[in-house]
């Protein structure tokens, strides 16, 4: 019934125009009650974005089962990749969204207020992990929101090419740009015993020697004279 009440609002939607397609319409041509559109959505515009409640859920599901021993930018764009997979499981409904979405005001406001839900999200999760830290929540706030502008240049990139670009490597591009400005993943030293040693070469020269001859006598007692 949820899929079919999605299925009759777009139809109405491209026929008539949002705006002139009301509640009634929609359940009329699914053939269920007013009471059945309610039970999945609580208003018109959150048949237009279907899943991003679920999609939520399990973004935060995600990140709260993360461990101190994830590297947080890392966990918080691994994170966003969630919502990129939610587009790409259908990529025609999605493409139909955004340009619905163009041409309703009403629908770009709620969509911005589904991407300031994803960021609280996103910061709310790196509070906790920088809390006590210098400018901690700061920091936090500023890394969410250059992790959801990149993830959606690169969304809103794929969905103008009707879906035919790779999302996911339009994404993994976008986020790498966040990573390498606020991550801190670093390479593991290698152990002591895997180091070699350093030379030290001391050399005694003579007080009042010209330069020509101390650098003689270093490449001397290096070998390389």
């Amino acid at each position: 019934m949820r899929d079919a009440l999605i299925a009759a609002a777009f139809q109405l939607f491209l026929e008539r125009g949002y705006e002139q397609t009301t509640v009634d319409d929609i359940v009329a041509l699914a053939g269920v009650g007013r009471r059945s559109f309610f039970r999945y959505f609580p208003s018109k515009e959150d048949v237009v974005f279907p899943d991003h409640e679920r999609c939520l859920a399990d973004m935060t599901a995600f990140l709260a089962a993360g461990g101190e021993d994830d590297e947080p930018v890392q966990r918080i764009c691994d994170a966003a990749r969630m919502v990129l997979r939610m587009y790409a499981e259908n990529p025609a409904f999605s493409v139909q969204r955004y340009r619905l979405t163009k041409k309703v005001p009403g629908l770009r406001a709620y969509e911005l207020s589904v991407v300031w839900r994803y960021e609280r999200a996103l910061a709310e999760y790196l509070r906790g992990r920088f809390a006590g830290r210098p400018d901690g929540n700061l920091r936090a706030d500023v890394i969410a929101a250059a992790v959801a502008a990149a993830h959606n240049n690169a969304l809103r990139s794929w969905l103008r090419s009707d879906g035919q670009d790779d999302a996911e490597a339009a994404v993994d591009h976008a986020l790498g740009y966040v990573q390498s400005a606020f991550g801190t993943s670093r390479a593991p030293s290698a152990p002591l015993a895997d180091k070699q040693p350093e030379d030290v070469v001391v050399v005694v020269s003579r007080r009042g020697a010209p330069l020509w001859r101390v650098v003689q006598e270093i490449e001397s007692t290096l070998g390389r004279g």
